[in-house]
């Protein structure tokens, strides 16, 4: 089984409870310290098993393989790729049974991370996201008191459209978020907008 390991909370001594995205499900499991076991970290693609046991409720993490991506030598492409994955959890703890998108978006987007502005991939792999689950808000009516967006918009936790004056926050252009939004594509986005939605993203899913 392949999985991406989106949490990582240490149990007792140095073993940990580990979550993972696989295709089917969210799986939440033991992993013994041991200096056997192979180092893991927080946004790994792994290749595992599971192993049942009668005298815990949670099941054990054995047998791991780290699957990794070259640019994960890259710090900076590493540390943002853990901002990320990071943000899965709370998002979706509560779901023992997720649908494949979620593994094959992280997929689709480990992909391009490292040939691509890594910030652009999150944002653009984010929006199809809510798009998937039904939240991406493109009608440009202000969260806060419902009138029209005219201009330029101001996002706030999950893209929610704002006005400036309402959120008092920093803006981006209305029709470059738009097209974003269509196209999957951030190139009509200058890269001060970019660090603007990705300050956003990190706020959580």
């Amino acid at each position: 089984m392949q999985g991406y390991i989106i949490r990582q909370h240490r149990a007792r001594d140095e073993d940990l409870v580990v979550s993972i995205i696989t295709r089917e499900s969210l799986q939440n499991l033991y992993r013994f310290y041991g200096a056997r076991h192979g180092t893991i970290n927080l946004g790994f693609k792994i290749d595992f098993e599971i192993q049942s046991s009668l005298k815990s409720s949670i099941s054990q993490l054995r047998d791991v393989i780290h699957l990794g991506f070259p640019w994960m030598l890259d710090f900076d492409k590493l540390r943002l790729w853990q901002q990320f994955i990071a943000l899965f959890y709370p998002h979706l703890h509560q779901n023992d049974g997720i649908e494949s998108f979620y593994f094959d978006m992280l997929d689709a987007a480990a992909a391009r991370w490292g040939r691509q502005n890594a910030k652009r991939v999150g944002i653009e792999t984010y929006v199809a996201l809510l798009h998937y689950e039904g939240r991406l808000h493109d009608k440009m009516n202000c969260f806060f008191c419902d009138l029209p967006i005219e201009e330029n918009v101001s996002l706030i936790r999950a893209f929610l459209p704002a006005h400036k004056q309402c959120a008092h926050t920093l803006d981006v252009p209305k029709e470059a978020l738009l097209d974003l939004y269509a196209t999957r594509s951030s190139l009509l986005l200058e890269d001060r907008d970019i660090n603007r939605l990705w300050d956003v993203l990190l706020q959580g899913l």
